[in-house]
């Protein structure tokens, strides 16, 4: 019998929040590298929002993954077979492998790990996609000045504490929203962030309007949205003039979740009145910048400026049920599979 790889599969299309019925566990034969491919040994897997949007089958920047098909994302892991001049056995790569054990991919896709990257899962998040997101999404599109006044929502997930700190490293006023106030000590307490407001202390858009307007005194100046939902009811109002928000995501509104108080027009008119820059942007289109992102934040992770967190589950069958609770913000920073 020929030596198996395991996957998760996308089982069927959600209708609303996803359920584990929407996924199944699959084994099939160990894929033999063909020219210029390399097999890799997975190690970490990364768990991401944007999944979500891959699930359901609406137009969107990249296609849909087809039911019966394997998930889709990133990993990284160890090179067990290469017929490619660039790697050799032992050598540690990023690659997008799906939530499988093993991927065997053309080298010309594949990204060599420095050995001195300790954990590689860094590769997963602070230093890679999510990380990198927030970096070049805060310096192209939200143009930080000092003094001013950020807001930020996922405030310790991987893209939201990149932010949080990097904005407060250029000396900006650092707010952050989170679900729980065990994440909200530690995006003051390990982030830095000058205070954090939990979003789920406030039923209502209006009484967390109010408590983001006794933090952000002197209004705000550049939204970060991640979220959507009623934290972007609530920021609108206190816009300054010229605000710019990086349009990231909207994980609120994955899963059809109705809008409230928001409507189109109320949109508009304060983008309008406001003179609000709100840019969305796809990282993937980006990655042209990710040598100077590495650069610059490189050295402030090694210096312990910039911090990270990570929620690892463990074994590729509990991804499911990881990325499920992600969804919901059961993760408190990046979350990562463990693959054994």
């Amino acid at each position: 019998m020929s030596e198996q790889m395991h996957r998760i599969l996308l089982a069927s299309r959600p209708e609303g929040a996803p359920s584990l019925e929407n996924f199944r566990h699959d084994s099939c034969p160990m894929p033999d590298p063909g020219t210029d491919e390399v097999l890799v040994k997975a190690e970490y897997m990364s768990l991401d929002p944007y999944m979500r949007g891959r699930m359901s089958p609406s137009e969107s920047y990249v296609p849909p993954i087809e039911v019966g098909a394997p998930m889709q994302g990133g990993a990284v892991g160890e090179v067990l077979r290469s017929n490619h001049a660039d790697f050799a056995p032992g050598d540690k790569v990023y690659g997008m492998f799906g939530w499988a054990s093993h991927g065997c991919l053309p080298g010309s896709e594949l990204q060599k790990l420095a050995p001195a990257l300790q954990p590689s899962s860094l590769a997963l998040g602070a230093l890679g996609m999510p990380g990198f997101t927030g970096w070049h999404g805060l310096h192209a599109y939200g143009r930080p000045k000092a003094g001013e006044t950020l807001v930020v929502g996922a405030a310790t997930g991987p893209v939201g504490s990149m932010v949080g700190q990097l904005a407060k490293a250029a000396g900006l006023r650092v707010v952050g929203v989170a679900g729980g106030a065990e994440k909200c000590a530690l995006a003051v307490e390990s982030f830095g962030f000058d205070a954090c407001l939990d979003h789920r202390a406030y039923a209502q858009v209006d009484a967390l309007k109010a408590a983001l307007s006794e933090v952000c005194p002197k209004g705000i100046d550049i939204y970060f949205e991640n979220l959507g939902g009623k934290l972007l009811e609530a920021v609108l109002p206190l816009m300054n003039p010229m605000g710019r928000i990086p349009l990231c995501g909207m994980i609120a509104w994955y899963d059809g979740s109705p809008v409230s108080g928001l409507s189109a027009p109320d949109l508009w008119r304060a983008m309008l009145v406001k003179q609000l820059s709100v840019t969305g942007f796809i990282i993937a289109n980006h990655f042209d910048q990710y040598p100077a992102f590495l650069e610059e934040v490189g050295p402030m992770l090694a210096s312990g400026k910039i911090r990270f967190l990570e929620d690892v589950a463990e074994g590729l069958e509990n991804a499911p049920a990881a990325f499920l609770s992600m969804l919901k913000g059961g993760n408190t920073g990046k979350q990562l599979v463990k693959l054994t």
